[in-house]
């Protein structure tokens, strides 16, 4: 029986479109393989969000474009253009390939 745990990787981009470049990231392995925390690396696992996509993460949440209110179009509190992506992959009990490569490159 082949067991599949999720890989989730969240892409903060510069903007909406998924092949503008990647400000900030964070990588959650569910295969227990690895253990990740921010700041663990210095470049990102892909340049842009269409980078994880052509590895094989599977889009499935991309953030809803808002409006600035008047005043506000410069605020930088917040990073919000946020795209999950998830892989899922065989565990490792089954020696079976998992298929693309480690996020962080």
């Amino acid at each position: 029986m082949t067991t599949q745990r999720q890989q989730v990787l969240v892409l903060y981009l510069r903007n909406s479109a998924l092949d503008s470049a990647v400000v900030a990231w964070a990588v959650y392995d569910g295969t227990g393989r690895e253990r990740h925390m921010s700041g663990d690396a210095d470049e990102p696992p892909y340049e842009t969000g269409l980078g994880a996509l052509q590895d094989g993460w599977r889009l499935i949440q991309a953030s809803p474009l808002l409006d600035h209110g008047v005043g506000e179009e410069f605020r930088t509190g917040y990073l919000k253009y946020e795209f999950f992506f998830e892989k899922l992959v065989c565990d490792a009990q089954t020696g079976e390939a998992t298929g693309g490569r480690d996020p962080r490159g």
